[in-house]
């Protein structure tokens, strides 16, 4: 039904993503060529074509009830940082994604991770902060679902195929990469150079998808949260969840709100399968 499937960023809320796939997926007999993602959004992407949603939400509310703090000045020493939920993030991707997963994932549709390069002339430690706050400050102001500062300020959008890759730990590098928002997540490393979360140029990365629209195809965008309007291409459709998705970004102390993310999901995933196959 859907050439190529983009997934949108937004951390945890992405949980709702996995639940929205596998619902949707089966009852749609979703089969893209083609899945690109950004952030939580390319992780989302991921274990979903692995079939492991499910578990992966389990894995994550029980590692939310552990009884861990958003900041640990701590963790610094045992961690690298004292914001856990980056050793956490690792430790979960290392977890799903071996040998065997990569393979499987190798043997599927084409699987693009969005990263973001920082602007040539600026360094990291002005161009994170930079980066960060434009995003911030655009999302709020005009809300839209494409944004254009991180591109006005020169980050530029790479993506990695996955089917390049050879090992789990540069599955691993990229995804953590494409989720790089310091001091939360740390600044990746990938080909050599700093990588930087997908999402400082665009949330929603749908740029993989033009040349598919181009000739013909029909595309599908996964969003993690609420937008006023959507632009209007031809071919694309945007599916967001049906209300705020109740759990933060980077919160590590909800398994609620995790294990709610993901059965909204299901209920959207289910309501849109329905609603698509009335038109078909």
């Amino acid at each position: 039904m859907f050439d190529a499937v983009a997934f949108a960023g937004g951390g945890n809320r992405c949980y709702w993503q996995g639940g929205f796939w596998e619902a949707a997926s089966p009852l749609l007999n979703l089969k893209p060529s083609m899945v690109v993602g950004v952030s939580a959004g390319a992780w989302s992407a991921c274990y979903s074509l692995l079939g492991l949603g499910r578990t992966v939400n389990a894995m994550v509310a029980e590692g939310c009830s552990q009884g861990r703090r958003n900041f640990e000045w701590k963790a610094w020493r045992s961690e690298g940082s004292p914001w856990p939920v980056a050793f956490m993030y690792r430790s979960l991707i290392e977890t799903i994604i071996d040998d065997d997963a990569l393979a499987y994932l190798q043997q599927g549709p084409d699987v693009l991770i969005g990263l973001a390069r920082k602007p040539r002339r600026l360094p990291l430690s002005i161009a994170v902060p930079l980066g960060i706050a434009t995003y911030q400050i655009e999302k709020k102001w005009h809300s839209p679902v494409h944004p254009r500062g991180g591109r006005a300020l020169g980050f530029s959008p790479e993506f990695v195929r996955v089917q390049d890759l050879e090992t789990p730990a540069e599955v691993s590098a990229a995804l953590m990469a494409s989720a790089s928002v310091p001091p939360f997540m740390p600044v990746g490393l990938v080909g050599g150079m700093a990588a930087l979360d997908g999402g400082l140029v665009d949330n929603v990365p749908t740029e993989p998808l033009l040349p598919v629209e181009a000739q013909g195809g029909k595309t599908l965008v996964i969003l993690s949260r609420l937008y006023r309007a959507f632009p209007n291409v031809k071919g694309r459709t945007y599916i967001q969840p049906s209300a705020p998705v109740p759990i933060g970004q980077f919160d590590i102390t909800n398994p609620s709100g995790i294990r709610k993310a993901y059965e909204m999901g299901l209920r959207d995933g289910e309501a849109f399968a329905k609603r698509a196959a009335s038109h078909i």
